[in-house]
């Protein structure tokens, strides 16, 4: 009974109209009211930031913000992949021959993630990695690695819950939610970095110039909590093996090593 009635309150709280109202409201000043009560309750961490909370003109503005160059380190071994955002790891595995991912008990597909087919080969039993956002998180995403960028594109238009609920009762959320997705030749193989909208703010705003990244570098932010899915070619990525899902991590924190 749950699962229709989840689907059915998202359909009619997700539309085009509430979207609006949301990012509208959201980059208002009378949105910066609500600033401190929002860093209150999502327990931000104040020193960490680059700016003061009263230097905010509205709520947007904090969920953007950039944070102090010496907040966050950059793992910087040979072959270390990074985490791209400070995020909870809800998931990690194999990609199946049959371009399936199996998250919170439902199948994805890769191919319709990527939404095009000729990419699709070389991540076939290759490695997958889900990083969800919420709120309290910082929203700007660096690359995992570096490397050069071979193709940047966008699919999809409605954006549904990412979070545990939305991932357990939604229709194929990461597959179809709106998302910018990176791709990156690495000196080991191709990764993907796909940047999956959240529910009601479809705001994925890609910062970086140029074509090449280095690792630790920022992509781009979100407008609010959200998902960034890794995708490793086969055989050129091993998941450290300290890890056990749920795990918090942040900015840089090494999240598994390249392998020829």
């Amino acid at each position: 009974m749950i699962q229709p009635f989840y689907r059915l309150l998202i359909e009619l709280t997700n539309g085009r109209w509430s979207s609006s109202l949301l990012k509208r409201f959201a980059r208002s000043r009378i949105s910066r009211f609500i600033v401190p009560s929002f860093t209150k309750i999502y327990h931000l961490n104040q020193e960490e930031m680059e700016k003061e909370i009263h230097e905010f003109p509205t709520l947007h503005d904090l969920f953007v913000r950039s944070l102090r160059k010496e907040a966050r380190k950059i793992e910087q071994g040979p072959g270390f992949v990074v985490s791209p955002v400070d995020a909870v790891i809800e998931d990690v595995g194999d990609i199946k021959e049959t371009s399936e991912i199996v998250v919170k008990g439902k199948v994805y597909s890769i191919e319709e993630m990527l939404g095009d087919h000729n990419l699709l080969t070389k991540y076939l039993n290759g490695k997958y990695m889900i990083l969800y956002l919420s709120p309290s998180h910082y929203h700007r995403i660096h690359s995992p690695v570096a490397g050069t960028v071979t193709k940047q594109w966008t699919l999809g238009a409605k954006s549904y819950p990412v979070n545990k609920w939305g991932l357990k009762y939604g229709v194929r959320t990461l597959a179809k939610n709106y998302r910018v997705i990176t791709e990156l030749i690495t000196e080991f193989g191709h990764v993907a970095v796909v940047k999956v909208g959240a529910m009601f703010v479809n705001s994925i705003e890609t910062t970086h110039k140029g074509t090449h990244l280095e690792k630790g570098e920022e992509m781009a932010y979100f407008s609010f909590g959200s998902t960034v899915v890794l995708l490793f070619e086969k055989g050129i990525f091993q998941i450290d093996a300290l890890i056990q899902t749920p795990h918090d991590i942040k900015v840089g924190e090494k999240i598994g090593v390249m392998k020829n």
